[in-house]
């Protein structure tokens, strides 16, 4: 059960970190991090977890990557669904806690706020379609397990820094792709907060799961395809 707790704390502490930042710094008066800190926020929280749980779970936080580290031979898949359960449990637990402290400023609408979640059409921050949500989710999320597979192949020199390239390599992705749906690129993380925020959150909330772990099946298969044989 220890791997199972550790992907819960750390996905929690992506959500509360990253979500967090969003709901509760980015817009600030006069002092606000804006999406660069909303980005560069969602990349600590990987980085810092890989180096504290990546030993006890592999610091998957993610059930993409689960989904793609089982496609690509580097997980079994008698943990896929443990992990996943734990993902969200950690997801959901840490969109309470946000709730919470958002709640304690007067007159915040946890619907108006928007709250950190993932969306489309008049949802998107900059009103994109459904077909790009589709393939910027699916498109981002296939890099982000190519950068997985490669900075943690059992072949690269450099696998004790991979925490440091996973980490930048969201950062990068939350900076393209925030425009367009909030960047998922993690289904629970996108539960996380969806359940808050309810209707639409929830009636959008298929994509953020479909997306995302199609682009991690192809992320596997375009690293295998590139003749990098997962090892």
């Amino acid at each position: 059960m220890t791997k199972y707790a550790a992907e819960a704390v750390g996905t929690f502490w992506l959500v509360l970190g990253g979500c967090g930042s969003a709901v509760l710094a980015a817009a600030f008066p006069s002092l606000g991090i804006g999406l660069l800190g909303v980005a560069l926020a969602f990349g600590l929280t990987v980085l810092t977890m890989a180096y504290a749980i990546g030993h006890i779970s592999g610091c998957h936080l993610n059930p993409a990557v689960s989904v793609g580290l089982w496609a690509g031979g580097r997980f079994p898949a008698s943990d896929l669904l443990p992990y996943i359960a734990a993902q969200v449990a950690g997801a959901i637990a840490a969109g309470a806690v946000l709730f919470l402290i958002a709640s304690g400023k007067p007159g915040f609408d946890v619907v108006a706020s928007g709250f950190a979640a993932n969306g489309f059409g008049e949802h998107s921050p900059g009103h994109y379609s459904l077909a790009s949500a589709f393939v910027c989710e699916v498109v981002m999320t296939m890099f982000f397990l190519v950068v997985i597979l490669g900075a943690t192949d059992s072949r690269a020199e450099t696998t004790r820094l991979a925490g440091i390239a996973i980490g930048l390599c969201l950062t990068l992705i939350h900076l393209v792709s925030i425009p367009v749906t909030n960047t998922s690129v993690n289904p629970a993380r996108s539960t996380g907060v969806a359940l808050f925020v309810g209707g639409w959150a929830i009636g959008q909330l298929w994509l953020f799961w479909v997306a995302p772990i199609a682009g991690a099946l192809l992320g596997a298969a375009v690293y295998h395809f590139i003749g990098a044989p997962v090892k």
